[in-house]
């Protein structure tokens, strides 16, 4: 029987399994799946945890998701074709959920799908490697639980770990003896550290924006973040700003590129993170930038390196798990014989038109738009739900303009589902007011 390891149990892992699982339950014959996870839970990101550095075993966190973090774009964004909110929650429910809201979303789908039993969990992987005469993988995996490590073989490989967890950190100088907290974004857990302090931000992508909110919601006394390039421009709250980029430190003295100094009490980098595989041999693993064509991936999926071996979910996002699924179900298809590979010149053909496109790109409402489109390739060849792609795309573009309204009132609009028609109620609680981030709370009518 051909077997396939998926390596991670977070939404891309997932929605590989569910893929698989999919067309069993159409009547076709699946290969055996396998998928190791490092943790004691899947749901990847969205499963919380309160360590940070290493876990139990001496592993790396993997986790970078903090307390109070609600999504920062319309979950009707991000639905399920074949498992929508009103399913899982038997009700039409708000469009910005809190984290443990939507990995509770996440359980439910592969939870009905009864998979579990596919999964090793308190199983990193250690190694992959590939031998080119029997076209076979060997996956050394490592059992916490027991402390012992195995081998086993395998025809495909899916890489499905991510690419928020292993932090891209600068070095500033003066850090070394700054006389305050200096955190990644990946280590940060609770606003409520922060409040009454001076906060300074390095960065202007999501996290940034999000971190900031967070902390200035839960009571900072003031919060700056840093720009290299420009500006995030949100017309934010009276102490909340945002300066030029972080030169040096001087004790609790930050000093800034256009020459003026602020006192701050902590420094969190949200800086990025690195697509890192030490699993995987020079060979096999995907180098690439944080961006919406990734390099080396022919259709986004399949490594350019070895036909075998698929990566799901690593391009930069705004399209998350459905994107996922349409890729989860591409992979599927073509290691199941239903999609034949084109000659490599094709493939390099499709990667140069998306990456040539990729690179006229000059907005979030094109990069939407764009990505919409790669979805919507992989989709027509798949039998995943077909869903109104467009409205999705419409829908973001009413967020773009509901946060430049307002950064800090974006979440307390809602959006009609573009699987049921829909229309999502309004939140009980403005956003700023919604301290409390649990799932009964959130739901409560």
């Amino acid at each position: 029987m051909t077997r396939v390891a998926v390596i991670g149990a977070g939404p891309s892992g997932l929605a590989q399994l569910r893929a698989f699982q999919s067309a069993a339950q159409k009547g076709a014959e699946i290969p055996e799946v396998v998928c190791y996870e490092k943790q004691a839970d899947w749901g990847g990101l969205w499963n919380y945890t309160w360590r940070t550095g290493l876990d139990e075993y001496g592993e790396p966190v993997h986790g970078s998701m903090y307390r109070y973090l609600w999504s920062n774009g319309p979950k009707e964004c991000l639905e399920f074709a074949d498992y929508t909110f009103e399913e899982h929650f038997g009700k039409p429910i708000a469009s910005y959920p809190p984290r443990a809201v939507l990995w509770d979303y996440i359980k439910g789908r592969v939870e009905k799908a009864n998979v579990r039993h596919w999964v090793r969990f308190h199983t990193p992987v250690r190694m992959v490697r590939f031998d080119g005469e029997t076209k076979k993988f060997t996956v050394t995996a490592h059992n916490r639980l027991e402390d012992r490590m195995y081998d086993e073989e395998f025809d495909y490989v899916v890489v499905a770990s991510g690419h928020f967890s292993t932090p891209q950190v600068p070095y500033f100088e003066g850090v070394k003896t700054f006389n305050g907290r200096v955190l990644h974004a990946h280590d940060f857990r609770d606003a409520l550290e922060f409040k009454g302090k001076d906060v300074l931000i390095v960065g202007r992508s999501y996290s940034a924006e999000d971190i900031g909110s967070q902390c200035w919601k839960y009571g900072a006394k003031s919060v700056t973040t840093s720009y290299r390039s420009k500006p995030m421009g949100f017309n934010w709250p009276e102490n909340f700003e945002e300066r030029p980029l972080l030169t040096k430190l001087e004790n609790t003295t930050a000093h800034f590129a256009d020459g003026s100094t602020k006192e701050v009490d902590a420094l969190i980098l949200c800086t990025g993170y690195q697509h890192h595989f030490p699993f995987l041999p020079d060979e096999l693993r995907l180098k690439t930038a944080n961006r919406l064509w990734a390099d080396h991936l022919y259709k986004g999926v399949v490594f350019d390196g070895n036909p075998q071996l698929f990566y799901i979910g690593m391009q930069d996002q705004f399209y998350t798990f459905n994107m996922f699924d349409v890729q989860a179900w591409w992979a599927r298809d073509v290691m199941m014989g239903r999609i034949e590979l084109p000659p490599e010149e094709e493939l390099k053909a499709n990667f140069d038109m998306w990456r040539a496109r990729e690179e006229t790109l000059e907005h979030a409402e094109e990069m939407i738009w764009y990505q919409g489109d790669y979805v919507k390739e992989l989709l027509a060849e798949t039998d995943y739900p077909s869903f109104d792609i467009e409205g999705v795309n419409r829908t973001f573009m009413k967020w773009e303009h509901h946060k430049a309204e307002n950064i800090m009132g974006f979440r307390n609009h809602a959006y009609r589902s573009l699987m049921t028609g829909n229309m999502s109620p309004e939140h009980h609680t403005p956003w700023v007011e919604a301290l409390d981030d649990s799932l009964e709370e959130y739901l409560r009518e």
